[in-house]
């Protein structure tokens, strides 16, 4: 008997003409389709007239429906993976039952198709050259401090997801701990309510004061533009610590974790020591 194959099935992030054809067609091939709300999901599959059984699979059941889902996989079932917005395993629990079927062997075949991330970068106006994607911050606000002072000076533009609950206060201690910079704040993509705003933080913080906040957030952040480059004598840092007692290899680890510098450039000095 051959193993399944599961297939990550990107859907929809609002508008339901927005999935490709090939999706359509795996999900109307998949001997089960595992998804985060079965209600949500009928949806769309009535939608294209899709007739497949449905299995639950979230964040609360992982651990005891992974396995369950790895043993049909195993048994030669195909399973599509989808979740109930844009693509699995980004914020979501598809993460663990992809990672759990490549350590059994099973082969993941990944389709493309709509990510809110992506989306919104493009039609933000900021940098897309380099980017970083932070997902959610942390609920609670020590915790999302901690992580806003660590992405201070990140110069690439750093996209966030945020609940509706959350904005104003997420976007207050942005402001606190960034600056007041270049952002873009999208909402409801691809839907009848879809809104762009363009701005800084300080007139996001103004507009959405005044207004209900509704739906499902994305943040796009520019990145620190006023970061200084940081000269390192990488050669004489290397003798410092060595002259202390450190070994090379060890030397190497430190000045690489105190410079942020590629451990190939540290190494590639290491070798012109006298």
């Amino acid at each position: 008997m051959s193993i399944g194959k599961l297939y990550i099935c990107p859907t929809p992030i609002g508008n339901l003409e927005d999935i490709t054809l090939r999706t359509l067609r795996i999900l109307g091939q998949a001997d089960l389709i595992a998804c985060e709300d079965t209600r949500h999901s009928l949806k769309l599959l009535n939608h294209y007239e899709i007739k497949k059984p449905l299995t639950s699979y979230h964040e609360h059941n992982v651990k005891e429906k992974g396995p369950t889902l790895i043993y049909k996989l195993l048994e030669g079932q195909n399973i599509a993976l989808i979740t109930d917005a844009g693509m699995p395993g980004i914020s979501d629990p598809g993460e663990d039952i992809i990672k759990m079927a490549i350590e059994e062997g099973i082969e993941v075949v990944g389709l493309p198709g709509p990510s809110a991330s992506i989306t919104a970068l493009v039609v933000s106006g900021l940098s897309t050259d380099k980017f970083v994607f932070e997902g959610f911050m942390p609920s609670k606000k020590r915790d999302r401090v901690k992580a806003l002072e660590v992405l201070a000076e990140e110069k690439r533009t750093i996209i966030f997801y945020e609940s509706p609950h959350r904005l104003i206060d997420t976007l207050n201690d942005m402001l606190e701990k960034l600056g007041n910079r270049k952002i873009a704040i999208v909402r409801e993509l691809t839907k009848l309510h879809e809104e762009i705003y363009r701005g800084d933080f300080i007139g996001a913080i103004s507009k959405f004061e005044s207004t209900p906040i509704k739906g499902e957030f994305v943040i796009i952040v520019e990145g620190n533009t006023e970061v200084q480059e940081i000269t390192v004598d990488i050669q004489k840092e290397l003798k410092k610590h060595i002259e202390n007692g450190m070994t090379k290899k060890d030397a190497i680890k430190k000045v690489v974790e105190e410079f942020n510098i590629p451990k190939n450039e540290v190494y590639t000095a290491s070798l012109k020591l006298t």
